[in-house]
């Protein structure tokens, strides 16, 4: 973990827009010398991350909402308040059956990076237009 105390005050976020969804980068891994990466997910009903995918180790809960998550062929519904925690490497997708906000943390950072580079700097903090 980095050195120095953090603070971030809402409204502070790099967000992006990515797959139909608004992506705040809470925590970025240059402010944890790579530690971790925090981010928050707001994701219309019938988008998220598809197909399947492998990832690093995630953990995350859920705010609002039941979003399914598909984690090694079974499907678990997460409630608002659900924790899940997804070993790296585990192959995994979720789609939200509504709009969800899910806060999820990434160990080892950097995620963050390739978020900033494939998304487009979100003009506001809600979903894009048109998703």
């Amino acid at each position: 973990m980095s050195e120095k105390t953090v603070v971030h005050t809402s409204g502070e976020a790099q967000a992006f827009w990515m797959l139909g969804g608004l992506y705040e980068m809470l925590l970025s891994s240059d402010e944890t010398n790579g530690a971790t990466t925090v981010m928050q997910m707001t994701i219309p009903g019938g988008d998220g991350p598809a197909p399947a995918h492998a990832s690093g180790i995630r953990d995350g809960l859920c705010h609002q909402r039941h979003c399914p998550l598909q984690h090694r062929g079974e499907i678990f519904e997460a409630a608002p308040g659900s924790l899940f925690h997804i070993p790296a490497g585990t192959v995994e997708n979720f789609e939200p059956t509504s709009t969800v906000r899910v806060l999820i943390t990434y160990t080892p950072g950097g995620i963050d990076e390739f978020f900033a580079e494939a998304g487009e700097r979100a003009k506001r903090y809600e979903v894009p237009p048109g998703a």
